[in-house]
């Protein structure tokens, strides 16, 4: 099947309108009606082409609509359109539907964008600019994240150390908002390029007093309703930050290797639980076989748990392996433990590791462990063996778990269980304290964990030491390992709501599915949240403490005051003001004396300002009250969330518990996920491989444009659409070139449209669909399928589909097959002609149809096309995007709902298919020089086909008639499929389900004579059947009747030259 043919640039001139190039000679002579008014052109190298005598009679398609999108131009003139007529404006504020509210996870305001924004932002846009389209009020309120570490650290490394020393926490936080603001400024506009239509102008920035009032808010209802909490336990710490860290600032990157450890602790006492031989085994100088990839945390080792259920044997080292046999009896060099207790199914594994035989002498459970005690091998304090969780198993390790409650969760849980201290000899810098004794002033992580090794070592309880790669958490800031670290922290007590937000979790759609497991997961298991963060660049906890006992002062008085406060001035005045300043007048220094339940006094002079600041998950988490909550044209719970898959223990989850903790319910409806940019060979982006995608190089071309042309916003639109976005996504120059080629052809098909409609007013020319050929109304009936399934895949959220959709019906339902068939219709006919309005007609209807299903996807290609139409748009129909979603007249399902007629059509693309196969095969063998030289004879076993085919055959129109669908000179049905098979070109095929049953043959051989259908006017002898009429009406004189007056006219002009004879 031919491909529709690429468009030309115009060739006209001395006007705004330009023309088509008119078709080429070869393309002219693929049919006859063509071919008949087509030039003999000159085909020599360097000869000019002879212009026939009739093409002016040709109806050329005219538009101003470039087949080239020049979208670097072309792109920010549409922007402005729409800046300057406030088209997004009047839309999402006057729309007569449902307001819409889809509210966006705050970016953070830091560097420039990548592919990941570019994904994110425009499917967010795809979602807008589709409701827009279908009436309802999408309003889009683009948020920045503007707080942290990363701003502030950029500020810090900005100044020099003479700045640096000077710097306060007010002038740090002013040059951390001016480096926000900066930042917010130069991403704004790189999103405003990629054609996304928001409240640019009416941003929400976590940085605003009234943003950080309304999180303040959240964090006082959650004090109201008992949720927060001040404690001392072990959260993430990052040393090279100095702060506390949530599990959403995380990242376990590949490849971390640990300096692991299997050290034995000498028991000194058995419980009660022990007796008998169990008791003699382990009083014989056994050791307790722990294993950590944590050695820096020996020293706060306070317990071994062992798991109940457990079995544990009591070992004996038999021998050990010295290379030369065996030696009964021996330890392992520098070792004083000759027994050990480890859980029985992993011995074998342990001689093996250790290179030594284990000889058991009992077995005992880990109930009856639970009350020995052992020896601290470096400190000589001795600790109790408790019993842990179902965390203790088989799969590595001894099966006794190392315990230091100040440096874990599960050690700080069962401390607390059994009543152990928190002891956390650790800094903030990750250096060991006092409290470490010996290893005091060593770097935890560096040379402290290789001091604690070799003080083990030294006591003989190092039983091996071996490199353990496993994931360990990684600040994702500074990209430098975390430690686990007791402090005293602020908290939300997830604990004390978890059920109600896994009540809310069910309540909500998860797109993908998957989603909701994930949350669901992460949210039964999380610890109580550690919102409090040790750095000056963020919100306050608006929290006081009296200096003389370090006690808390957080009431709901003096957390509305200090709400008050920040709405007003800023955050900044937590830093600014003093402590009496920032409280109420009833605690304030005065002569009054105030009674709030136990405090009585005078309370300002005894206080002061806490310096935490919060999480900067709670600042995004909040942004439901700071904005959606807020703004009564918004809805809250929002109609939809949609951020990456990796949000679920970020954005999507503290938005979860802020707002279940404060409200009670989910701050969303529906929470849709997309994945991760990586390169086209599937790898993650990164700098130093050198395989990043700039999206502003792919909008406006990189440094060498032959290699990264400039593709414009709609192209990488177009990409974002394309791909199946839940899982995880690839580009690259090559996906990117595939996407390109259709964008292109989705561009010349809107061209071909437009510039067939020229002359074409749809209120005096069109024609009614019962009038229509049954070509016509089958093709409507396609595209009304079309608008079904890019309306349910828009309402899916399933871009990709619109995309094949599209792709689809342009390649197979236009290209291959409409456009190609109703070219000599829409060129040749009279151009008032009934055929040729009729084909106009579902052109019409076609790009009416095509432009609101590609605007959400390609928006400034359907608006410059719907600026470019032909004849007078709707007064209320500016833009594209206020001429409303794709209109599908009932009538047009008929064909689809038809289902004989539905075989009809099938049958038909069957038998061009076959026919074009074998016309092939004949121009190949040379006896054909073109298919219009043809004759097709055709047979169908099927009386119900044959009889559908001889109505099309019959009907009194141009297109319609088999000739027609398969341009050639002759079509006829024969009675038998040996007639078909006569002819010297043959092809035989079985119909499939849903063309009809039976076999269809077709013959082809050279036409009976085309004389039948050129020469048959002797004024116009170059003329077929179907041109005669059309010349005759336009009154077009003979070419030759006037070539021997022009001899004539010729010779006189000569003689006169010449001077006569």
């Amino acid at each position: 099947m031919r491909a529709l043919p690429l468009l030309a640039r115009s060739v006209g001139s001395g006007g705004p309108m330009r023309l088509f190039k008119p078709i080429a000679p070869a393309l002219r002579s693929a049919r006859l009606p063509c071919r008949c008014m087509t030039a003999k052109a000159g085909r020599g190298k360097g000869k000019e082409k002879e212009e026939s005598v009739y093409s002016k009679t040709v109806n050329l398609p005219q538009t101003v609509f470039d087949m080239r999108a020049n979208s670097v131009v072309r792109e920010p003139q549409l922007q402005q359109w729409w800046e300057e007529n406030r088209i997004y404006e009047k839309l999402s504020r006057e729309n007569p539907g449902e307001p819409f509210t889809l509210h966006d996870g705050p970016p953070y305001a830091n560097g420039d964008l990548h592919t990941g924004h570019a994904l994110n932002k425009i499917l967010k846009d795809i979602i807008n600019r589709y409701e827009l389209l279908r009436g309802r009020r999408a309003r889009f309120v683009p948020g920045w994240d503007c707080h942290g570490l990363p701003i502030e650290l950029k500020v810090l490394q900005s100044m020099k150390e003479e700045e640096r020393r000077q710097l306060t926490a007010v002038t740090l936080r002013a040059k951390a908002k001016e480096y926000a603001l900066r930042t917010v400024e130069a991403q704004k506009e790189q999103f405003k390029r990629y054609g996304v239509w928001a409240d640019w102008d009416d941003a929400y920035l976590t940085l605003t007093p009234k943003f950080e009032a309304a999180q303040l808010r959240v964090f006082g209802q959650m004090v109201l309703n008992g949720h927060i909490y001040r404690g001392r336990k072990p959260v993430h710490w990052s040393p090279s930050s100095r702060t506390a860290l949530a599990e959403a600032e995380l990242e376990y990157p590949e490849g971390h290797t640990s300096r692991s450890i299997y050290v034995a602790l000498p028991i000194t006492a058995t419980g009660s639980a022990v007796a008998g031989e169990a008791a003699a085994a382990l009083s014989g100088g056994a050791h307790l076989a722990i294993w950590t990839t944590t050695p820096w945390t020996i020293p706060a080792n306070l317990a071994v748990a062992v798991n109940a259920e457990l079995q544990y044997a009591v070992v004996e080292i038999q021998a050990r392996v010295w290379g030369h046999g065996w030696q009964q009896g021996d330890l392992l060099e520098g070792l004083s433990a000759r027994r050990l207790v480890v859980a029985a199914d992993l011995a074998p594994a342990l001689a093996e590791k250790f290179g030594v035989q284990l000889s058991t002498l009992c077995t005992l459970s880990g109930a009856q462990l639970e009350g020995c005690s052992y020896r601290h091998p470096l400190f000589g304090r001795e600790s109790p063996v408790v019993v842990g969780g179902d965390y203790i198993t088989t799969e590595s390790g001894t099966g006794l778990v190392h315990t230091a409650p100040g440096h874990g969760q599960e050690d700080y849980l069962v401390g607390q269980r059994y009543g152990l201290p928190l002891l956390s000899p650790v800094d903030d810098a990750g250096v060991f304290t006092e409290e470490a004794g010996p290893f005091a002033g060593l770097q935890v992580q560096g040379e402290g964990n290789g001091a604690v090794i070799d003080a083990l070592a030294a006591a003989g309880v190092l039983l091996l030491e071996e490199k353990y790669g496993h994931k360990y958490p990684y600040d994702w800031r500074t990209k430098k390992p975390t430690i686990f670290r007791a402090t005293d922290q602020w908290f939300a007590s997830v604990e004390g709501f978890r059920g109600a937000a896994l009540e809310a979790i069910r309540g909500v759609e998860w797109i993908p599915a998957v989603g909701e497991n994930r949350i669901t997961a992460m949210t039964e298991g999380r610890s109580d949240w550690c919102i409090s963060r040790q750095r000056k660049w963020g919100v306050p906890i608006p929290v006081f403490y009296y200096q003389d006992s370090g006690e808390p002062l957080l009431t709901e008085e003096t957390v509305n005051h200090v709400i008050g406060v920040v709405a007003q001035h800023g955050s900044d005045a937590w830093w600014s003001l003093d402590v009496a300043d920032l409280l109420p007048d009833s605690l304030k220094a005065g002569e009054q004396a105030v009674d709030v339940g136990w405090l009585v006094g005078l309370e300002a002079p005894r206080l002061r300002k806490g310096e935490d600041t919060m999480d900067v998950w709670f600042d995004s988490g909040s942004s439901w009250a700071g904005v959606v909550e807020q703004d009564p044209a918004l809805t809250y719970p929002a109609d939809l969330y949609l951020e990456g898959s990796d949000q679920h223990r970020g954005w999507f989850q503290s938005s979860l518990l802020t707002s279940v903790a404060a409200n009670g319910h989910a701050p969303y409806k529906r929470v849709l996920t997309h994945g991760f940019v990586l390169d086209d060979k599937g790898y993650k982006m990164s700098k130093s491989l050198g395989n990043t995608i700039d999206p502003r190089a792919v909008i406006m071309g990189g440094k060498d444009q032959k290699k990264d042309p400039p593709y414009g916003a709609d192209v990488l639109r177009l990409w974002v659409a394309s791909v199946d976005y839940s899982s995880d996504v690839l580009i690259g120059p090559r996906i990117l070139g595939q996407v390109a080629d259709v964008y292109r052809k989705l561009r010349f098909t809107l061209r071909f449209l437009l510039g067939n409609l020229a002359d074409f007013d749809p209120a005096a020319h069109a024609v009614d669909f019962g009038a229509l050929p049954a070509t016509d109304r089958y093709i409507l009936s396609r595209f009304a399928t079309l608008v079904d399934e890019c309306t349910a895949s828009y309402q899916a959220f399933q871009f990709y589909r619109v995309y094949q959709a599209l792709q689809r019906f342009v390649v197979l339902d236009l290209s291959n097959f409409y456009l190609d068939v109703a070219k000599d219709r829409l060129y040749i006919r009279a151009p008032g002609a009934e055929d040729r309005r009729a084909c106009q007609t579902v052109l019409h209807h076609l790009l009416q149809g095509m432009l609101p299903l590609i605007a959400p996807l390609l928006p400034h290609m359907a608006e410059d096309a719907w600026q470019n139409l032909p004849y007078a748009k709707p007064a209320e129909a500016a833009s594209v995007f206020q001429a409303g979603w794709a209109r599908v007249a009932p009538e047009w399902r008929s064909v689809g709902a038809d289902e004989a007629q539905a075989r009809l059509w099938a049958a038909v693309l069957r038998l061009r298919g076959e026919v074009n196969a074998a016309l092939e095969r004949a121009r190949t063998d040379k006896l054909l020089g073109s298919a219009l030289e043809a004759k097709v004879l055709v047979h169908v076993s099927s009386p119900e086909l044959r009889s559908q085919l001889e109505a099309l055959q019959a009907a009194d129109n141009g297109q319609d008639p088999l000739r027609y669908a398969f341009i050639v000179s002759q079509a006829e049905l024969v009675d038998s499929a040996e007639a078909a098979a006569a002819a010297p070109y043959t092809s035989t095929a079985q119909l499939e389900e849903g063309e009809g049953e039976g076999s269809v043959t077709v013959g082809v051989m050279r036409a009976e004579g085309c004389n039948t259908f050129v020469g048959q006017d002797s004024d116009h002898p170059e003329l077929c059947e179907r041109c005669l009429p059309v010349i005759s009406q336009l009154g077009f004189p003979s070419p030759v009747q006037q070539q021997p007056q022009q001899a004539v006219a010729a010779a006189a002009a000569a003689t006169g030259a010449g001077g006569g004879v």
